[in-house]
């Protein structure tokens, strides 16, 4: 059984790279995070998961907590 997933996710807030970065290694402190890349152009976050070790919520969470909205 596969574990793993890929989301895609909108996020607004983002207005330089210091943002990308902030996001990526916020994310990335999650268990279960195989791979994280933000857009500044797209405003988008592309995440692959273990989803037995984290839910999307909790990446949502994360992401609003260090100050940015995200598109739920």
């Amino acid at each position: 059984m596969t574990t793993s997933r890929i989301i895609e996710f909108n996020i607004e807030g983002m207005d330089c790279a210091d943002c990308v970065s902030t996001i990526e290694s916020e994310v990335r402190r999650l268990p279960g995070i195989m791979a994280v890349k933000v857009s500044l152009v797209d405003n988008s976050a592309l995440i692959k998961l273990d989803t037995t070790k984290v839910s999307e919520s909790a990446i949502f969470d994360v992401v609003e907590h260090a100050g940015y909205e995200v598109q739920r």
